[in-house]
């Protein structure tokens, strides 16, 4: 694997449904070769009281400091490879101010925002994927697309993380909504933040790269930086399909790739 590659998005067993400790992560990314690996389990269900908190999605608030520790010790253990802290958000409209709070407790390398939820649907969970049968599939993608904006606009994250999951499931409008990839393409060019190329996409039903399509193409178009990232759920799926997913985004232009530490972006090189 080149030497070039690194994976910013991984989680261990502590989010209730992965598998392995953090430290079999960075061992799996030193065998790969990457010249770093991030750490970014799924934040606590901030946004809702602690009784109705579900730990197979995130790990419990009392998980959280052990957590930052193990990774954060990790970094002495394994100096042959880069370990940064990172931690996976939810973006929750109207939660903002909870999860900055909850954010500025840890010295994170990176935040990334997600959106795993409309209102209270997981759309992203197997049990409840029936539910998009309750939706027009462009009306759907308004909606979640307006929430990714809204995460970009927040200030909150340094990446946004599978900007496209909403696909996963492979519903996908019949006509590319062209215009709405134009418009998330311009806020998350004027918010400054990252995109993650995340390979997930290529293991789910969707079988396609988060973003693809035209949402990549309106990305790369408008110089947007991008991370890598695999998000793994068991050590064997660190480093999956890079190479494929920076070939792909290659094919609309060059890759501005970029790290961060600190909370402080910088410059992973460029792919052309």
């Amino acid at each position: 694997m080149s030497k070039t590659l690194f994976d910013y998005h991984n989680h261990t067993y502590l989010c209730g449904h992965a598998t392995g400790t953090a430290e079999e992560y960075v061992v799996a990314a030193i065998r790969l070769g990457l010249t770093e690996i991030g750490i970014s389990d799924h934040i606590p269900m901030y946004w809702l009281p602690v009784d109705k908190r579900d730990p197979t999605i995130a790990m419990s608030e009392d998980k959280l400091e052990s957590y930052v520790d193990t990774v954060l010790s990790l970094k002495s253990v394994y100096p042959e490879i880069t370990i940064r802290l990172g931690i996976e958000a939810d973006y929750i409209p109207g939660s903002e101010e909870k999860l900055e709070r909850l954010l500025e407790q840890y010295p994170w390398d990176y935040v990334y925002g997600s959106v795993h939820f409309i209102d209270d649907w997981g759309f992203d969970n197997p049990e409840y994927a029936h539910r998009y049968e309750e939706w027009d599939l462009l009306e759907l993608y308004e909606k979640y697309f307006e929430i990714i904006a809204s995460a970009a606009r927040s200030r909150l994250f340094d990446i946004i993380g599978h900007i496209d999951v909403i696909k996963k499931w492979g519903h996908e409008p019949l006509e590319s909504p062209i215009e709405l990839y134009k418009h998330v393409a311009d806020v998350i060019a004027e918010s400054g933040l990252a995109v993650e190329l995340n390979t997930a996409g290529y293991r789910k039903p969707v079988g396609k790269l988060y973003p693809s399509g035209d949402l990549l193409r309106e990305l790369v178009s408008r110089e947007v930086d991008f991370v890598l990232g695999s998000d793994s759920h068991q050590p064997s799926e660190v480093g999956y399909r890079l190479e494929d997913a920076l070939h792909e985004a290659q094919a609309y232009g060059a890759i501005r790739l970029v790290g961060f530490s600190q909370r402080r972006k910088f410059s992973m090189g460029q792919v052309e």
